[in-house]
């Protein structure tokens, strides 16, 4: 006494098959797509301009120096979601001590687009002017500095999936007291 006859029986293992087959099908369409096109891309970040709008050296009573940098950063986003990311700030050290900070406003970068970052660092030596280093490299003209920028948002693909997420750029600035004139070099991660 069964509920259902031979052929319905035979019908419903049919489409349980082939759901099953398109649920492999998809699973297997989903893996491809996060490990080829989702998979997220750490951004690529290029300094376009590094200037130096100010030097200020007092050597008496105690030597002091005041240094304004212009930077333009120009951040790659490789990935196929967009970041917006929340207000920051950009720290900056001398040989590990406290140097500067600049603040970075919130903003969008869109997906697989490029995205300038503007900022005015001020650093002033009364944070690192005791550093053992510091005279040394006064008067060698170079001096060395560290930028490091955590920024905090959401990463949007297509409009529909949204993760959080944490990108942490580093950038080696060198100024060049003598010639007045600054380099960097970035690189950056992105977490989540």
């Amino acid at each position: 006494m069964g509920c259902c006859s031979p052929r319905t029986k035979k019908a419903l293992k049919i489409g349980c098959g082939i759901t099953a087959i398109l649920l492999i099908i998809l699973l297997i369409v989903a893996i491809i797509l996060y490990f080829t096109i989702l998979k997220p891309k750490d951004p690529k970040v290029t300094t376009q301009s590094v200037t130096l709008e100010s030097v200020r050296f007092e050597p008496f009573p105690a030597l002091h120096l005041n240094i304004t940098i212009g930077l333009i950063l120009t951040i790659h986003n490789r990935n196929y979601g967009s970041f917006t990311y929340d207000n920051s700030i950009a720290y900056v050290t001398y040989r590990g001590d406290p140097a500067a900070e600049a603040p970075i406003e919130a903003d969008t970068i869109p997906a697989r687009a490029d995205h300038d970052l503007k900022t005015t660092v001020l650093v002033d030596s009364d944070g690192f002017s005791k550093n053992p280093n510091f005279s040394g490299d006064v008067f060698s003209g170079c001096l060395n500095f560290t930028s490091s920028t955590t920024l905090h948002g959401k990463v949007t693909v297509w409009k529909v999936l949204k993760h959080k997420a944490t990108t942490v750029s580093t950038c080696d600035i060198s100024v060049f007291t003598k010639f007045l004139n600054a380099t960097s070099v970035c690189k950056s991660k992105i977490k989540f």
